[in-house]
């Protein structure tokens, strides 16, 4: 049976819910990357297109894997360095999963999500109705605790945007493959969403997506 995202649960070990009380929420493990499948670059660079209709049916979860490495994993574990590049290696595009049980933070080392907040926030990530109704949304967020001060405020922001850019864009190549509807945008209420989320004064949204089947 195809396991699909409902992340509170603990998908690798015994089903247990995670309650919004347990203090002690685990980072949940995901498989390793499939390489060797999908469509040939130009294919999916044919089929990328946007999408604002979303079906509410569920992502499998190894669908969840796989779009958060081709998004931003390690493709040189040696080095560290990932999929999407960023400059001076400063990798200070962090990426949240917005789903129906509540928010997640990718960490590309461990190749898994650590649970954040036991709410469903998806409705926040822009200022229009589909993104609610999307199997989950992805928002870009720049940790410039990373970028030294020496960098000026316009280029910290260039820079956050165009790592933020890449990541989308592959995001929609693997969405182009897998025949996933998906969408990214600007068009976000961010302080309303970085309170939800939590955030501190030192991250700053650049950009959301969504990503889910197309509604029928």
């Amino acid at each position: 049976m195809v396991k699909h995202i409902c992340l509170a649960v603990v998908l690798f070990s015994a089903a247990i819910p995670l309650s919004a009380e347990d203090q002690n929420l685990k980072p949940i493990k995901l498989a390793p990357p499939q390489l060797t499948s999908g469509k040939t670059l130009m294919q999916a660079l044919k089929d990328r297109q946007s999408a604002r209709s979303f079906s509410n049916r569920p992502l499998p979860i190894a669908i969840l894997s796989q779009l958060l490495w081709a998004a931003d994993g390690i493709n040189r574990p040696d080095s560290g360095k990932r999929t999407a590049p960023s400059a001076m290696n400063r990798q200070e595009i962090e990426i949240y999963v917005a789903a129906a049980d509540g928010l997640y933070l990718y960490n590309p080392r461990e190749h898994s999500v650590q649970p954040i907040l036991m709410q469903d926030i998806r409705a926040l990530t822009s200022r229009q109705l589909y993104a609610a109704e999307a199997a989950l949304n992805l928002i870009y967020v720049a940790d410039f605790s990373r970028v030294p001060g020496t960098v000026g405020a316009e280029d910290r922001l260039v820079f956050a945007a165009v790592q933020a850019g890449c990541i989308s864009q592959n995001v929609s190549l693997y969405c182009a493959q897998e025949q996933l509807a998906t969408v990214v945008r600007a068009s976000i209420d961010k302080e309303a969403l970085a309170k939800a989320m939590r955030l501190s004064d030192h991250h700053k949204i650049i950009l959301a997506q969504s990503v889910g089947y197309a509604k029928e």
